[in-house]
């Protein structure tokens, strides 16, 4: 199959009128009349950091109303337990291992400059010290993936990105991966301080996409008020914001006068004050999107996505129970997470879907709200939720898949898929898998592999055909390893 470069992909006329789509679109806000697009992803928002989610202690009146207004997904997952991979995959539709990205980008470490220098991303493994080899992690998203901007912009889009990027330094910016206007995208994971001039120490300057303007201004309402700048100067052609806000990641920054209510509210299993200011910022924001998009009576042409890039940080920012751990862990606490679709028209408002969804499901789906047929070029791994939206049929799919093949702290590397209910851990060291039945055990607390050994063969088979499909990079066993006495 033949394999087009960007340049390629753009100059050969994907235009809307050339991308029919798939199927036919009868819903309202489809058809000739596509709808602008709204992609908003909180970094580290935990599954239950909403009040809609079931938190009684952090505050998301804005948000809450937006599942009363359109669907929430009880099953929906990061495509990785840490944020670099899942923007990876949001931005392509594609499963991190397929695209390579699969743990956050480290652009500061030593070797990042070489690697631009070159224009090569490293393919050395690495982790001598380690039971295990590990492929190394690239320092950006190749340009040769076709994004969501660039299908978008070949359609007659507009796009925006505001917010943090975390794909790559300069050369690999949002601007460069199709987006028209750049706010705050960078090659950073955090903000060295969430109040104007957004400055730390040398090591943590500002962010150089993000000039300062007000001192003490609160990030996250800078980035609101960029996003609806951006929706009033285009609010006569077709939009998209990619709105992927630096809260609630740390550093754990609240404004002040947020910090004291919550330090005055009686404490759940959610406690952090600061956290809790962080989220109830983050929904003051999406609140103001809301209104922008009804002032401009737009919000009925508007296809608006909520979700998180992966599972809360457990325990300095917030408690993911009922699920196990959070950021960076296997189970479900790193990588179950809220997400909110509404589209006015298409979605009955106040729905819940069951059906578990990943992040690269937000590519076909967009895909397929506009019109616009998928990259023949290459595997598109997500699967168009409009089914799931409509309420008119299920998924054709029945398993998700996740990797990781790093070590990060105590966690070694492993491979996940989730199949109806049951979800099967493998780990490269240490006890080799995992079996849960998520029905029965969302805690993950009752492991069955011991017991369950037929089913673990199952999936593991299933697993294992998936990572060669996807030309999976997989530990290797270090030769050189002495275990430690």
């Amino acid at each position: 199959m033949q394999r087009f470069s960007r340049r390629e992909f753009v100059w050969l006329g994907l235009s809307a009128a050339s991308l029919s789509a798939s199927r036919p679109m009868n819903a309202a806000g489809l058809g000739n009349n596509k709808p602008n697009i709204v992609l908003i992803n909180v970094d580290d928002l935990g599954w239950t950091d909403l009040a809609c989610f079931g938190s009684r202690y952090y505050e998301t009146p804005n948000i809450d109303r937006l599942a009363s207004q359109g669907m929430k997904f009880s099953n929906a997952y990061a495509a990785c337990a840490v944020c670099s991979p899942t923007r990876a995959a949001i931005m392509t539709g594609r499963y991190p291992a397929r695209v390579g990205v699969t743990d956050w980008i480290h652009f500061r470490d030593p070797g990042a400059k070489q690697a631009v220098e070159s224009g090569k991303n490293p393919s050395a493994y690495v982790g001598q010290d380690r039971e295990f080899l590990c492929p190394p992690n690239p320092y950006w998203m190749e340009l040769d993936e076709i994004t969501l901007a660039e299908v978008l912009s070949a359609s007659g889009y507009t796009s925006c990105h505001v917010g943090k990027w975390h794909l790559g330094p300069q050369p690999w910016f949002p601007e460069r991966q199709g987006f028209d206007l750049n706010v705050g995208g960078c090659d950073i994971g955090q903000p060295p301080s969430y109040f104007d001039p957004y400055y730390r120490n040398a090591e943590r300057a500002n962010i150089p996409t993000l000039p300062p303007r007000k001192k003490g201004e609160y990030l996250t309402d800078r980035e609101a008020d960029e996003a609806i700048n951006f929706i009033r100067q285009h609010r006569n052609q077709s939009f998209f914001l990619n709105l992927w806000h630096y809260a609630v990641h740390t550093p754990i920054q609240g404004k002040e006068d947020l910090v004291a209510k919550y330090q005055a509210k009686t404490p759940t299993n959610h406690k952090n004050p600061r956290y809790a200011a962080m989220i109830e910022s983050m929904d003051e924001a999406v609140g103001r999107i809301m209104e922008a998009l009804d002032e401009l009576e737009l919000a009925e042409s508007t296809l608006l996505i909520f979700t998180s890039d992966n599972g809360g940080l457990f325990p300095q920012a917030t408690d993911n129970t009922p699920l196990r751990l959070g950021k960076g862990y296997p189970y479900e606490g790193g990588i179950r997470i809220p997400q909110i679709i509404r589209w006015p028209g298409v979605i009955k408002a106040g729905t819940v879907s069951e059906t578990p969804v990943s992040s690269i499901d937000f590519f076909p789906t967009i895909c397929e709200a506009v019109g616009v047929s998928l990259p023949g070029d290459r595997v598109i791994d997500g699967e168009s939720l409009v089914p799931v939206l409509e309420q008119s049929g299920p998924l054709k799919r029945d398993a998700l898949f996740w990797h990781f093949p790093h070590y990060r702290g105590k966690i070694a590397p492993y491979s996940i898929i989730r199949s109806g209910n049951w979800k099967l851990i493998k780990r490269y060291s240490g006890r080799p898998y995992e079996l849960f039945n998520l029905q029965d055990d969302i805690e993950e607390k009752r492991d069955l592999a011991d017991r369950m050994r037929q089913k673990v063969r199952e999936l593991d088979a299933r697993l294992s055909k998936w990572l060669k499909e996807t030309e999976a990079r997989l530990p290797r066993p270090n030769p050189n390893y002495r275990k430690k006495i």
